[in-house]
C-alpha cells in the first residue's frame, strides 16, 4: 500500500513517519508541506493520505476537490467541528492532534481494509460537505495541467455551462472544471450571482445593461461588450437585484 502524508507541520510530519515505520508494508511515496504539494503527490496515485486540513493556500479539503479520483483519506487535524460531516460521507477516519500510536495504527487498519476491498471514496463529498451551511463559495479551484489557480469568486465575469463542464470567465479568458451549474448555483454568493439562463450565471457587477432582443428576448450587456441572452426567469431574478 502506498500512501503520502500531508501536513504542513513538520513535527506533525515526522511523528506519522515514525509510526509508519513500523509497518514496511506501508511505501510513504510522498511527504508534502501545503496543499499544492499534496495535489502534485496526488498525480502517482497513492492508495492512501494522510491530510491535514487546516494550511495555508489550500485546506485539506480544497485538495481533495482538485483530484479526480482521491484516495482513501484519513484526516488528521487538529480541529474537530469537521468531524462529524467527515463520516457522515465515509471518510476512512479522522485523528485529532495529538495522534497516539494505537489511534493511528487502527486508522491504518481501517484504510488497508479501505483500499484491500476497493470501495469507491466519499472524499469528494466530505470536500462539499465541510464548506459551513449558508456561506458562499470565497474562491474557485481550477486545475490545469500541473497547475492550480485559485480564483476570488468577485472575479468571475461569468459563468457558462459546456455539458458536464463549467468555463469561468475571468478577465477575458475561459477556465474549464467539471462542475454543473445548479451546483455552482446553490455556493455562489446570491447577492451578487443570478442564474440569468439555463447556460449562465452573471456576476451582476460585470453588468452594463439590458437590451431587448427581438419579441420577448432579452440580452445582458456587460461592461467589457459581451453579450449573454437572459431567460424570462432570468430576467424575474435580474429585476428583483436591480
Amino acid at each position: 500500500m502506498t500512501a503520502v502524508v500531508v501536513d504542513d507541520e513538520e513535527l506533525a510530519r515526522r511523528l506519522l513517519r515514525e509510526y509508519l515505520s513500523h509497518h514496511p508494508e506501508v511505501e510513504v511515496v510522498a511527504e508534502c508541506a501545503n496543499g499544492f504539494e499534496a495535489v502534485k503527490a496526488a498525480e502517482r496515485k497513492p492508495d492512501l493520505m494522510f491530510l491535514d486540513i487546516q494550511m495555508p493556500k489550500l485546506s485539506g479539503f480544497e485538495v481533495i476537490e482538485l483530484l479526480d479520483e482521491p484516495p482513501a483519506v484519513v484526516f488528521v487535524t487538529a480541529f474537530d467541528q469537521y468531524a462529524l460531516k467527515a463520516f457522515e460521507v465515509h471518510a476512512v477516519d479522522y485523528l485529532l492532534k495529538p495522534v497516539t500510536r494505537e489511534r493511528f495504527d487502527e486508522a491504518l487498519a481501517r484504510a488497508a481494509a479501505h483500499v484491500g476491498a476497493k470501495r469507491p471514496s466519499k472524499a469528494k463529498e466530505a470536500a462539499a460537505a465541510a464548506r459551513p451551511a449558508g456561506q458562499p463559495l470565497e474562491r474557485v479551484l481550477v486545475k490545469e495541467g500541473s497547475k492550480v489557480l485559485v480564483i476570488p469568486a468577485e472575479q468571475i465575469d461569468y459563468v457558462e455551462a459546456q455539458d458536464d463542464y463549467a468555463s469561468f470567465r475571468v478577465s477575458g479568458r475561459s477556465h474549464l472544471k467539471m462542475q454543473r451549474l445548479a451546483e455552482l448555483e446553490t455556493v455562489l454568493d446570491p447577492q451578487r450571482f443570478v442564474r440569468i439562463h439555463r447556460s449562465y450565471i452573471l456576476n451582476i457587477d460585470r453588468l452594463a445593461k439590458l437590451e431587448l432582443y427581438g419579441k420577448d428576448s432579452r440580452m445582458a450587456v456587460l461592461k467589457d461588450g459581451t453579450q449573454l441572452p437572459v431567460s424570462k426567469t432570468g430576467y424575474d431574478k435580474l429585476k428583483t437585484m436591480l
